[in-house]
């Protein structure tokens, strides 16, 4: 399902669905800026990744407002609800340019790997956090848990420098083995 909020000019010039299954947004606001970065609340019923859908609605330009254009910043809050029925140790997140394929050096998309601004990756529930660039764009978060229904916040930036009509955010939480 695509989520809009509404009205459409509180949000960057995105649509965040998902239709590829294993959660579920439960509300979205925010232009994506640092002061308002794009909230998404998703409840999470799938133990294994899950992966979002953006795509641009509005003409993209990188040095345009966010009010008007997609410009490949993007500040995300993410809150999400553990309803998977088990806990989770460790969080990933992955950039995906095409669907199911990590995000490379060469597509200009990643975790801010330009290191454009001091905005730090944290969550709530994790202590910490690891960032890998090559050979793809992943956030690794890890010392700590979230049990079922329990909530966690994650709070990370994206920039595209050759902004992309149509990415992908996939999430993976980590279970125990056993």
């Amino acid at each position: 399902m695509a989520v809009r909020a509404e009205p459409p000019e509180l949000t960057a010039g995105y649509d965040f669905s998902d239709t590829l299954g294993g959660f579920r947004i439960i509300a979205l606001s925010g232009l994506g800026t640092r002061t308002d970065p794009i909230r998404i609340d998703q409840q999470v019923f799938a133990a294994t990744a899950s992966t979002l859908v953006i795509r641009a609605t509005k003409p993209i330009n990188p040095f345009a407002h966010p009010k008007t254009h997609a410009t490949g910043t993007l500040h995300f809050d993410i809150t999400a609800q553990n309803i998977s029925g088990l806990p989770w140790i460790g969080a990933e997140f992955e950039l995906q340019e095409m669907l199911g394929q990590a995000s490379v050096y060469g597509d200009g998309l990643s975790f801010d790997q330009r290191r454009t601004g001091n905005y730090s990756v944290v969550s709530d529930r994790f202590a910490d956090s690891r960032l890998d660039f090559e050979p793809f764009d992943r956030i690794l978060f890890h010392d700590g848990f979230v049990d079922p229904g329990e909530t966690v916040r994650f709070r990370f930036l994206i920039t595209d420098l050759t902004p992309a009509n149509l990415f992908y955010i996939k999430f993976d939480p980590r279970i125990p083995a056993s």
